[in-house]
This record gives C-alpha cells, sequence and structure tokens, in this order.
C-alpha cells in the first residue's frame, strides 16, 4: 500500500488560465473533482482567490496566481509559481482570451487587432514554450488550447478574432508533431456559442440574441461551459491524441 507521502507526490498538476469564470472554471471545478492538483490564474485576483478557496472547501486542492496573458514577463512569472507550488506540471489549458465587437473587415482598427493578437496568439504562444520546456525536461505533458469554430471557419465581421484562433489551431498543430516523441501532446478544442458570462452580458446588453445564435447551429442551442470542461477531461486521458482540433460545437462544423 502506497505512503500518504508517495500518494500526493503522484498527483497530477494542471495550470489553467482564465480560470476566474465560465470555461477555465468549471474546468477548474470538474478536474479538482477528479484529484488533479488545479492552479487558477487570471487577472482579477479577489475573484481567483475566492474560487481556489471554494475547489478547496469542497475537498480539492487549488491555488490561484495572477497572470496577465498579454505580458511576456507576466507569463514567465506565473510559470515559474506554477511550476514551483508543487514542484511539477504536468497539464496545460490555456484558456484566456478575448473576443471583439463585431466590424467589417475593411473598418477594423489596427489598435483593436493587435490588442486581439497580443492576448489570443501571443499569450498561447509565450505560456506554451514555459510549458513545452518543462514538460521536455520530465518527459510528460499535456497541452491543450482553446480555439473556437472562428478557428476553423470564416465568421462574418470577426476578422480579427478569427485570425488569431486560426493562428492557435497552427501553433498547436506544429507543436504537435515537434513534440510527439517527447512524451507531448498539444491539442485544442474548438468551441461554439457557450454560454459564459462574456456572451450572457452581450445578450442582456442587446449586442446579440440568444434564439438568433442557437439556430446557427444544428442543435438548435448555445452550449455549457461543462461541456467544454468534460472534454479538457477526456483529452487529458488520452495519450495517443495530440494535434487534434476537437469541435464541440453543436454539429456546426460537420
Amino acid at each position: 500500500m502506497q505512503s500518504e507521502t508517495m500518494q500526493q507526490s503522484s498527483k497530477k498538476v494542471v495550470l489553467i488560465t482564465g480560470a476566474t469564470s465560465g470555461i477555465g472554471l468549471e474546468t477548474a471545478r470538474l478536474l479538482a473533482k477528479q484529484s488533479w492538483r488545479v492552479i487558477l490564474s487570471g487577472r482579477r485576483d479577489e475573484d481567483g482567490e475566492e474560487q481556489a478557496r471554494m475547489i478547496r472547501a469542497e475537498g480539492g486542492e487549488a491555488v490561484y496566481i495572477h497572470g496577465d496573458v498579454a505580458d511576456e514577463e507576466s507569463v514567465k512569472v506565473l510559470h515559474d509559481r506554477a511550476i514551483a507550488t508543487w514542484g511539477r506540471l504536468d497539464a496545460a489549458v490555456n484558456n484566456a482570451g478575448i473576443s471583439n465587437d463585431a466590424a467589417l473587415f475593411a473598418d477594423l482598427k489596427t489598435e483593436n487587432f493587435r490588442q486581439m493578437l497580443e492576448l489570443n496568439v501571443l499569450g498561447v504562444f509565450w505560456a506554451m514554450q514555459h510549458q513545452l520546456r518543462h514538460m521536455e525536461s520530465r518527459g510528460f505533458g499535456r497541452i491543450i488550447n482553446l480555439a473556437s469554430i472562428a478557428g476553423r471557419r470564416g465568421i462574418l465581421y470577426q476578422g480579427s478574432y478569427v485570425a488569431s484562433k486560426h493562428a492557435v489551431i497552427g501553433m498547436t498543430e506544429t507543436a504537435a508533431i515537434e513534440y510527439a516523441t517527447k512524451g507531448i501532446t498539444v491539442n485544442a478544442i474548438a468551441p461554439g456559442a457557450i454560454k459564459t458570462k462574456i456572451l450572457n452580458d452581450a445578450i442582456e446588453a442587446g449586442k446579440y440574441d440568444e434564439e438568433s445564435i442557437a439556430a446557427m447551429f444544428p442543435e438548435k442551442r448555445m452550449g455549457e461551459p461543462q461541456d467544454i470542461a468534460r472534454t479538457v477531461s477526456y483529452i487529458l486521458e488520452s495519450p495517443y491524441m495530440t494535434g487534434s482540433v476537437i469541435g464541440v460545437d453543436g454539429g456546426f462544423c460537420a
């Protein structure tokens, strides 16, 4: 029978960015219930600390570490602290990102386009570099990047967002090939319309209509953050899956 120390040392550690709400938070909750040690990261420190506390209150192991994926130094510090927390990093879910307001392609502003790339592309790029270096040194790792249906299709009036998510998928596939023999898998999830706070707030503000959004999908409904969390859990337990882009989109990309 394993000692408590051995059992503790065998527990896997996962870092989740953008984990103070929505998809990231639901993923953290689910993985904590599945005995993962969870590191939540984001920019809203009070929310993050509270969510980590709630996970611990439910019997999980969780900590919160501040991280701004738009800042290269912040990403470095985040990963240094994450690895130091439990001495290892087995998996990472690169979930942090932003969407934007609709605009015709010729009307897109360079400033907004650049911000989209900094958060959705460079943030993932920097994070993956730290993750891959550490995981290669240990001979094991799981990286999951949150892309979008916008990374698989053109979407009306979403030029900068579409560009950023196509880039995430490209980085995912390239890293998967490069690290395929090193015990590391790299995959992406392409969600459809998911009922997160950001989307719900936009609907309430009148920017979008829920019925119109749902009508775009063969299932005629929007997804829940838990749908993505369950997909993350599945990928983490799938060692022969790498370079894949898993659509969780109610049939949109079929």
